[in-house]
């Protein structure tokens, strides 16, 4: 327990340590505009919430991999798991909301010990898009998750999944040594089952992040390059490819500083402030629910420990009338979010 405690403790002090980055950073005063002043500029703060239809739980922080980009610090040792209780808890929220799509992340989601029993009560209520994202290599990484593209299959789950590049050395780099030939294994075990095939309603998307202190390029060209050399080179079908920008939090925001990207790579991030980017940003229809149940605007704001500007703090007060119309919680890693075409988990939004 003390154990635990001292690292929640850590895990806080860093979050605070990295929101201080954000909002003073090494700029001088008025060097970089806050996202507030922005935003305001166009008539767009305070950014409101608007009608609920994506509710993206996060089930644990565990994963059975530790990729440089990743924006929840997910690793094999993190402890932080969605308990059976909490899971009734959303399951009750997931029966009355009006939303239309339950996104289960993580960590690697699978990895949680509920996990299936979440997906088979979940898929009971009628949501009509069921997204899981995996990280591909889960499937292959141990026996008992081998048969996780037929359980998908048989729940039509949506399979949103993340894969940095078709070249073997920029996957790698960016999520670890054998990521890459894991990846394809699971890709093409997804395929047999019928995910990402032609006209197949089994639905597999793939996931892009730039591998360094960059901005992602143009989604549609890339998607067309990256479906050219999966099928090509390996005979790899997938649906579509959502390009999404690398907020400045977590791993990502510890490696700009290490390697002195930060100031160029914010500078970017501003330089590139699309304001047709920000009324469709994710936080505007999605509420995120955190492993232990607390509410964000989105899970970049729940690494920051941002909770939703609310009265309704957890899943267990759920009250979507008082949740929407609510104001967003901003900072300066927002400029991510509407940078070029925008970004969110359901890739770009302008």
């Amino acid at each position: 327990m003390i154990k635990s405690l001292l690292k929640r403790e850590s895990e806080l002090a860093h979050a605070k340590k990295q929101l201080d980055i954000l909002s003073n950073g090494i700029f001088k005063q008025g060097e970089l505009p806050t996202f507030k002043a922005k935003i305001s500029e166009t008539n767009q703060f305070p950014l409101k919430a608007k009608k609920l239809e994506i509710l993206q739980i996060n089930v644990g922080y565990m994963c059975n991999q530790t990729c440089s980009h990743c924006h929840v610090d997910a690793s094999p040792d993190r402890k932080e798991i969605m308990s059976k209780d909490t899971m009734l808890q959303c399951l009750e929220v997931i029966k009355n909301t009006g939303a239309h799509t339950l996104d289960l992340t993580g960590g690697a989601p699978e990895m949680n010990p509920h996990f299936r029993w979440f997906v088979d009560e979940a898929s009971k209520a009628g949501i009509k898009d069921f997204i899981v994202r995996s990280n591909l290599t889960i499937i292959t990484a141990n026996k008992k998750y081998h048969d996780l593209p037929e359980f998908f299959k048989n729940h039509n789950v949506h399979v949103v999944s993340s894969m940095p590049h078709w070249t073997k050395g920029k996957t790698d780099k960016q999520r670890g040594d054998g990521v890459f030939d894991a990846s394809l294994k699971a890709l093409k075990m997804l395929n047999d089952v019928g995910y990402g095939m032609p006209d197949s309603n089994l639905k597999l998307d793939l996931v892009y992040n730039p591998s360094g202190a960059f901005l992602p390029g143009n989604q549609m060209a890339m998607e067309k390059d990256f479906k050219k050399a999966l099928l090509d080179d390996f005979g790899i079908h997938f649906h579509n490819l959502f390009a999404l920008t690398n907020l400045p939090i977590s791993r990502f925001l510890d490696y700009l500083i290490a390697s002195e990207n930060y100031e160029d790579y914010m500078y970017a991030l501003v330089e590139a402030f699309n304001p047709n980017a920000v009324s469709n940003v994710m936080c505007t229809n999605t509420l995120s629910v955190s492993w232990n149940g607390y509410l964000y605007d989105c899970d970049f704001n729940q690494m920051l420990e941002l909770p939703v500007n609310n009265e309704v703090k957890h899943i267990s007060e759920y009250n979507e009338k008082l949740l929407e119309g609510r104001d967003i919680v901003v900072s300066q890693h927002c400029y991510g979010c509407t940078a070029g075409a925008g970004s969110s988990c359901q890739g770009t939004v302008a």
